[in-house]
């Protein structure tokens, strides 16, 4: 992705069809007292990034969904054997 377009919170009224156009290829910064506090992007990149997002969460076996209890459950008796010391 090619480096964000910066403009300045004052740059929003006088030239908002720029910044628009501008946003629409690639990400552009808004900075304010000329440190960056906004980044306008379009809507494909913004989706792209709400997919890349973190979906862990927070739980305990007794809420754990069935299907990802049977995955944890296989895991550990996986490690479990590779743990045991050879019977050789």
């Amino acid at each position: 992705m090619p480096v964000d377009a910066s403009y300045t919170t004052s740059d929003l009224s006088r030239k908002s069809g720029d910044i628009i156009a501008e946003a629409l290829r690639r990400p552009v910064t808004i900075t304010q007292r000329n440190k960056p506090r906004l980044v306008i992007l379009n809507i494909e990149d913004y989706e792209k990034l709400l997919k890349r997002s973190d979906t862990r969460s927070v739980g305990t076996i007794e809420t754990m969904p069935d299907d990802l209890l049977s995955e944890f459950e296989s895991a550990v008796e996986v490690y479990t054997r590779e743990d045991e010391p050879s019977r050789s």
